[in-house]
């Protein structure tokens, strides 16, 4: 059997298979699982039944093989959608985690902390460090900064209902102090034309 680094081909396929796949799990977003699923398929079927096939057919079955299983893997990715936003690239690269949200499972601060988020693929925790003050453990919070997807910049949602809470109640005033000066003018002139209609019944 053909060997490559000292290993055989099928065997070396297995090992770049499993290391694509592993490399998935600190990378999420399927840019490798599609590829290592194939290379890992190609890999096992070589195993089995390359001492049953001559030495220039074993090629022309594995790169048979890559097609299929990688044909599969990617129909299956797209068809199942593992990774939410059927439609949407479906790639999850460090821009794609601007708004992602998420819990706090290390206390985050300016220097250290940990946050797992909702649909962060195989790995969904990712090192975190907070835009302002702290965020406890347990919290909602909402990426800010992406960064470069190691470590990213995040911010308590509590922090963005507050900002839009303060919003609401300033508009709310604004609507209940325009009411109350449009029913003290509809008063005053109330009053007016009643004053205009005594005059007027007033002997001469």
């Amino acid at each position: 059997m053909a060997e490559l680094f000292g290993l055989s081909v099928p065997f070396t396929l297995v090992l770049l298979g499993a290391a694509l796949m592993i490399m998935e799990a600190f990378a999420p977003g399927a840019h490798f699982i599609v590829v290592g699923i194939a290379l890992l398929a190609a890999g096992l079927a070589g195993l089995l039944v390359g001492s049953f096939l001559p030495a220039a057919a074993l090629p022309l079955v594995l790169a048979a093989v890559v097609l299929v299983a990688g044909g599969a893997a990617l129909y299956g990715y797209r068809q199942f959608d593992f990774y939410g936003g059927k439609g949407s690239g479906q790639t999850s690269d460090s821009a794609s985690l601007r708004g992602k949200t998420g819990r706090v499972t290390q206390r985050v601060t300016r220097d250290d902390g940990e946050i797992k988020l909702e649909g962060g693929g195989f790995n969904p925790y990712y090192q975190a460090r907070a835009l302002d003050g702290e965020i406890a453990e347990g919290e909602e919070v909402m990426v800010v900064d992406p960064g470069g997807g190691n470590v990213v910049t995040v911010e308590s949602v509590s922090a963005f209902e507050d900002d839009i809470d303060r919003e609401l109640a300033a508009e709310r005033a604004r609507r209940d102090d325009e009411a109350s000066r449009a029913d003290d003018t509809g008063g005053s002139e109330a009053n007016g034309r009643g004053d205009d209609r005594e005059r007027d019944g007033e002997p001469a």
